[in-house]
């Protein structure tokens, strides 16, 4: 039973990468029973984080493989937003510590052993007509193996836009809007036919074209939801917001 118990052990420490959280469905599957992971507790060979989260003792969680864990427990889960661009080094201000951008299709919170090593938001949001599985525009971070979901740059702007007037200062956003010239027109294009947001389909067109952005000169607004003739307007800490169709 001691050998049994030191082998799976070994598995744990060897076979899976430093800084990776593990669920108790994860330590099953290397053999590891319930039973067994509170021994391993209780020894100071595992260290629990939450119920039904462990990681190895003394290991330094690593920010990637946290987020695939969460993507299996938050449909949807993506860095998007502010934070997706600034992974594509499209940023204004660099904050001391910024705070991780976390998007979702259900309602849910971010566990305390994550937000506790990497402060972070979490912000439902059904921007656009897709699915939770099947994602438009976001995928594995650089398309590497085994990294966290990711927005394109095209999907974060328009993320970040449709936060203009509730978290997201609008100068900021108009300043970012400056920096993204290389933004795909047809990405963005097919982004804005699927999103259900007129506010943020308007404010993208404005701010593209007072920034006389190259990608705004091939997107026409007649063939994009921009809602009615009626301007819309909002108050916020910024002010007055008019957009006109």
């Amino acid at each position: 039973m001691v050998t049994i118990r030191t082998s799976k052990l070994n598995a744990l420490y060897t076979r899976l990468p430093p800084g990776m959280p593990l669920t108790s469905d994860d330590l099953a599957a290397l053999g590891i029973s319930a039973d067994l992971a509170v021994h391993y507790v209780r020894a100071g060979w595992l260290a629990r984080l939450s119920r039904g989260v462990f990681c190895r003792p003394n290991d330094t969680l690593a920010l990637h493989p946290s987020l695939i864990l969460l993507q299996r427990r938050l449909k949807g889960l993506h860095v998007g937003g502010k934070s997706a661009l600034d992974w594509y080094g499209v940023r204004q201000y660099v904050a001391q510590q910024p705070v991780l951008q976390l998007y979702g299709w259900a309602a849910g919170r971010l566990p305390e052993w994550f937000t506790e090593r990497f402060p972070a938001e979490y912000h439902r949001k059904r921007l656009f007509d897709e699915q939770p599985g099947a994602l438009l525009h976001a995928g594995p971070f650089e398309k590497r193996s085994g990294a966290p979901q990711v927005s394109a740059p095209e999907r974060a702007l328009l993320e970040l836009l449709s936060d203009v007037g509730v978290r997201q200062p609008l100068q900021e956003a108009r300043e970012l809007v400056e920096s993204t010239y290389s933004l795909r027109a047809d990405v963005l294009r097919e982004l804005l036919q699927r999103c259900t947001s007129v506010k943020t389909v308007r404010l993208c067109l404005q701010l593209g074209r007072e920034a006389s952005l190259p990608w705004a000169a091939k997107l026409d607004p007649a063939t994009l939801p921009t809602g009615s003739d009626r301007p819309w307007v909002s108050r916020s800490a910024d002010g007055l917001l008019v957009l006109k169709r």
